[in-house]
């Protein structure tokens, strides 16, 4: 015979067996289908936000089928309804939902703080950063480059004149913008909960702190002072709200001379 013809044979050969070889491994060996999984996995919105604290929605999908767990207001990409629309799937009690929203804690925007260098890096929060905490005169504050704007799936945060903004109607809480700031300045409220707010990190003395930003908390205690309900308390230089105690009267608002301290 050809040796051509014979090589050509022996490789048809080897390959018609290899693929009958597979055919019947995949049979053998085949994982059957978590039909509830799927099921539950089809109502999800397929985001992959991982707000959720899973690596995406076939995860929870997969954790709520197996019982590993049991909350079905996880997900914070989908629709009010979803949690029930889970639970009938499952067969339980739909969980109660909170609402959640990112939050800057940060008002240092360009007429707030002023600019000490003129920065020529990587135009990313995350480069900048490492180079004396970035290009603004506030170590603490947002360097606006940003980061958390280009890590948020739902276009929730912007820019606005170089600091990052929320939109709270946006917003899904999936926390991808807390990842991405380096500054963590950047937190998860429930919004449902009125309550003050201080949008500051800045934890240096009071004379530092006015240097370097008009709307900087200078851990004055003025707002300790004035709360009715001992719900805010300066600690390290700052100020910091006790959200369960605070009632949403907005005396600290009024009293501080800073500006840095809103009702949320």
């Amino acid at each position: 015979m050809n040796p051509i013809l014979l090589a050509v044979l022996l490789v048809a050969g080897i390959g018609v067996a290899a693929g009958l070889l597979l055919g019947i491994a995949s049979k053998v060996f085949a994982v059957p289908e978590n039909e509830k999984a799927a099921a539950l996995e089809e109502l999800l919105p397929g985001a992959n936000c991982g707000g959720c604290g899973f690596s995406g929605c076939s995860g929870y999908a997969e954790a709520l089928a197996d019982g590993k767990e049991t909350d079905t207001a996880k997900c914070v990409a989908g629709d009010a309804d979803l949690p029930e629309q889970l639970a009938q799937v499952l067969g339980v009690a739909a969980s109660a939902a909170e609402k959640k929203v990112a939050v800057v804690l940060c008002q240092g925007n360009a007429s707030q703080t002023e600019i000490k260098m003129e920065y020529r890096g990587a135009h990313t929060c995350r480069a900048a950063v490492k180079l004396y905490g970035g290009p603004k005169s506030c170590p603490y504050g947002c360097i606006g480059f940003g980061d958390c704007v280009e890590a948020c799936p739902f276009d929730a945060v912007s820019l606005c004149a170089g600091a990052a903004v929320i939109d709270p109607s946006k917003c899904r809480a999936c926390g991808k913008c807390v990842v991405a700031c380096p500054k963590q300045i950047i937190e998860i409220l429930p919004a449902d909960k009125a309550a003050a707010i201080v949008k500051c990190k800045n934890t240096d003395k009071g004379n530092l702190a006015m240097k370097v930003c008009k709307v900087s908390c200078i851990g004055c205690k003025k707002c300790e002072k004035t709360c009715p309900s001992d719900a805010i308390h300066v600690t390290n230089n700052l100020a910091e709200v006790d959200r369960n105690a605070c009632t949403a009267c907005g005396a600290c608002v009024e009293n501080c001379p800073k500006g840095c301290i809103v009702l949320g």
